[in-house]
């Protein structure tokens, strides 16, 4: 009988020898507590209402033929507004949003034709038209960053696709215009296309990738490593960990992350495929990618339910989410706003961004400008009833005191949200007590984006 050439034999040997030994998970299921962390809280909560503002400043700036246009700037009627609530997701009624925000947004009666009821209408201010040309240009500039961010995130997904619904989920924190199918896709051909689901949903679309760049298959965490020097593929590498105030692990959980730390590092742009499921290797995979997801993030931070839709595309398995418990040093889990948002807390010196993109400067504009609105409440309140003397029609039967009536409410019932959702994510709380620490740094960055226009701090772009 005939032997098998050489290399046929060499390739049953290998196909017979038994895989590489891959550690076992054993992580102990004790119970990680999570303590609060104050400072992380508000640099979330500070962006409270930032983006339906947002979202109503690009409807009244952004070219449309239900605007009208004049020489002090567009302007919407206010039943075209209130009829795109939904979509701008404003959290009440149009005219209270519009109201909290006078150095914004300003209202205007204009003259009614002979027998109709007044129309009154909504234009922008100075300042937001300013803030919104500065605002362009930051876009046009960053315009090759952006799509490269893009770029990365469609690179980290297996089939090299995402749901074009996701994509505009991820826009604000991607750091995308909001005309970006208009404006930047047609512009990188080589990048990507806009191509039919393959989920059978009629109509639905994918955005996929066209050019897979090796050179920017390198994680945020490999190209630091190769700053420093001596770093090579396969190494291990241990994630920055940075814990709340007065938080101590288990010792035996302490033991296990130590060791954890020490496995090889993969790339979150490399196949899993072959790690043994929940094994601590498969694990530090899952870390990694949620850390690179979190840094193509200009805020570096993002609502957990937009990881949750964005972790079956990305190959991670369906229990992913306990990664992110399990991980209280490198994630932060943050119950303000009605919702959770993760934070990547090595991006965070206390509630201030470590390396800031010049998109979170303007927005950080945009807050200022918010809050100036709040400084002047008390005149807004005097002007508001004089207005309202003259035509109630506006108001919709709103006084000033119901106003500040369901402002009060709206904020308890951000406090009852933040319990159920702190009850809810399984896991134990306790407070830091970080405040004044707090209100000093949001006062310092206060100060200097009035004095500057924008934070003179150090400015990095991942």
């Amino acid at each position: 009988m005939p032997q098998p050439p050489p290399l046929c034999r060499l390739l049953h040997r290998l196909h017979r020898r038994p895989p590489i030994s891959q550690p076992r998970r054993a992580f102990v299921d004790a119970r990680v507590k999570w303590i609060r962390d104050r400072a992380l809280d508000h640099a979330v909560e500070k962006e409270k209402h930032l983006q339906p503002f947002h979202a109503l400043k690009d409807l009244l700036l952004f070219p449309s033929s239900a605007a009208s246009s004049s020489p002090s700037g567009p302007s919407f009627p206010l039943a075209f507004i209130a009829s795109r609530a939904a979509d701008l997701r404003l959290p009440f009624r149009p005219i209270r949003f519009i109201r909290l925000f006078p150095s914004a947004f300003i209202e205007e009666l204009p003259p009614p034709a002979a027998g109709a009821p007044p129309r009154p209408v909504i234009r922008p201010t100075p300042a937001l038209l300013s803030l919104h040309d500065d605002e362009r240009r930051a876009f046009e500039a960053a315009r090759p960053d952006a799509a490269d961010r893009l770029l990365r995130l469609l690179m980290l997904a297996p089939r090299r696709r995402l749901p074009l619904c996701l994509v505009d989920r991820l826009r604000w924190d991607l750091g995308l215009p909001r005309d970006y199918a208009r404006s930047l896709l047609p512009d990188y051909p080589d990048y990507f296309q806009i191509v039919p689901s393959t989920t059978g949903i009629g109509g639905a679309l994918d955005l996929e990738l066209v050019l897979y760049r090796k050179d920017l298959a390198v994680s945020a965490m490999e190209r630091y490593a190769m700053k420093t020097g001596g770093y090579k593929k396969g190494m291990s590498l241990a994630f920055p960990l940075h814990f709340s105030r007065g938080f101590d692990l288990e010792k035996k959980v302490r033991k296990w992350l130590d060791e954890w730390q020490k496995l090889p590092y993969i790339s979150p742009y490399e196949d899993a495929s072959h790690l043994v499921p929940k094994s601590d290797l498969a694990e530090k995979w899952m870390v990694a990618k949620l850390h690179e997801v979190l840094h193509l993030f200009v805020p570096k931070k993002t609502e957990k339910e937009n990881l949750v839709l964005l972790g079956e595309h990305l190959g991670l398995s369906p229990g992913f989410r306990k990664v992110i418990t399990h991980h209280p040093g490198i994630f932060y889990v943050s119950n303000k706003l009605k919702t959770q948002t993760v934070v990547l807390r090595e991006a965070y010196r206390r509630d201030l961004l470590v390396g800031k993109h010049p998109l979170m400067g303007l927005r950080y504009q945009y807050i200022h400008l918010m809050h100036k609105g709040k400084e002047t409440d008390a005149k807004k309140k005097h002007s508001k009833s004089r207005i309202g003397a003259a035509h109630g029609s506006i108001d919709n039967g709103i006084t000033a005191e119901d106003e500040e009536g369901e402002e009060e409410d709206d904020e308890d019932e951000d406090e009852e949200e933040e319990e159920e959702l702190s009850a809810a994510s399984g896991v134990d709380t306790e407070d830091e007590s970080d405040d004044e620490h707090v209100s000093q740094s949001s006062t310092m960055e206060q100060r200097e984006t009035t004095r500057h226009g924008t934070n003179r701090r150090v400015m990095v772009s991942n």
